[in-house]
């Protein structure tokens, strides 16, 4: 049986567009090296001194994980290196990180990220991701500006996540489908193990944190209970599974069919999830792979963001329980439209 490596699908792929000139491929190969880093010492965290807390808060006035600072600084390395990436944006970092080596200047993309999400499930032994949103830089001249990064989902070129789990698979798309590589440890190589991805058309799971229940809008918690009504035209009642690691609960809803809802509360309208490099490549995802993604009113990748870390509520899965979950919104929760 031949199998197909991450970099031979990539450039594959380039292939079918002449006018490629494979800055992308190499900068999508880039951040499959960095996983392959990130990956090492997840996989022997319990062994090593990447446990526990690094002693700092990060920007969104969360504690940071050892984990987390060193998957930041392995990917900023690996796209610095590449040259194709001129800017940063991390959850992370509070300002934009402007790449200005003799290559990495002149570089036309830049990525938005979540260095390792869910990374308060690391002693736990859960599943934990890192998610990535490339856009094609705004500016023609000069150093990049924060006027880069801050465009609406639908201008994304790439987006994915790697899960690090009982296998670690790197998933992504260029806006022509969705396909999962999976690590092969024995070589060091990621190949294709889950070509063209889709949502089944017709979901079983849903996916949010019910210990927030009564600070959830009136349309959401309406939604918990259609989806806990017994109905055997629809397959109710549907499984609730929440893991609290976004790319975990995203990657299982996408195999097994399920919609993720992490919306906002009474003490924080616009949610937790932020928009440039949480919400929109997981969007961009969805929608490749035939679903969908709302903040309960719009579309998710019709959003202009403001700021790097700006926030919004997600709900995201197959066509159907999105806009079911959207109606029960617009129906209750009228009070809660953000925008």
């Amino acid at each position: 049986m031949k199998f197909k490596t991450l970099t031979e699908f990539i450039i594959e792929k380039q292939a079918d567009y002449p006018q490629a000139s494979g800055e992308l491929s190499r900068l999508l190969n880039d951040i499959g090296i960095a996983a392959k880093f990130v990956n090492r010492e997840v996989n022997r965290a319990g062994l090593g001194e990447v446990m526990g807390y690094a002693g700092e808060v990060n920007v969104q006035g969360e504690d940071q994980k050892k984990l987390d600072v060193y998957a930041n600084d392995q990917f900023i390395a690996a796209l610095k290196s590449g040259g194709q990436c001129c800017a940063i944006g991390s959850e992370e970092n509070e300002d934009i990180i402007i790449l200005d080596s003799e290559i990495s200047r002149y570089g036309k993309y830049v990525v938005a990220m979540d260095p390792l999400d869910g990374s308060s499930n690391i002693e736990s032994n859960v599943s934990i991701g890192t998610l990535f949103s490339i856009y094609r830089r705004r500016t023609i001249r000069g150093a990049a500006t924060l006027e880069d990064f801050l465009q609406p989902g639908r201008n994304l070129v790439a987006s994915g996540y790697v899960i690090y789990g009982s296998s670690t698979m790197l998933v992504y798309t260029t806006g022509n489908g969705v396909n999962g590589f999976t690590l092969d440890p024995s070589v060091g190589l990621f190949i294709l193990s889950h070509p063209d991805m889709r949502y089944p058309e017709t979901g079983s799971i849903y996916s949010i944190n019910e210990a927030n229940y009564f600070s959830f809008p009136e349309g959401v918690r309406q939604y918990i209970h259609y989806c806990q009504e017994e109905d055997q035209e629809t397959r109710r009642p549907y499984s609730t599974r929440y893991i609290g690691s976004m790319v975990a609960d995203f990657h299982r809803n996408v195999i097994r069919g399920g919609i993720f809802i992490y919306p906002g509360t009474t003490k924080n309208k616009n949610g937790k999830l932020r928009l440039l490099y949480e919400c929109n490549p997981v969007a961009f995802l969805a929608e490749q792979a035939g679903g969908s993604a709302s903040d309960g009113f719009r579309r998710i990748l019709d959003i202009q963001p403001t700021s790097l870390h700006e926030r919004v509520p997600l709900f995201v899965g197959p066509v159907t329980m999105v806009k079911k979950a959207e109606e029960f919104m617009t129906l209750f929760s009228a009070d809660f439209k953000i925008g």
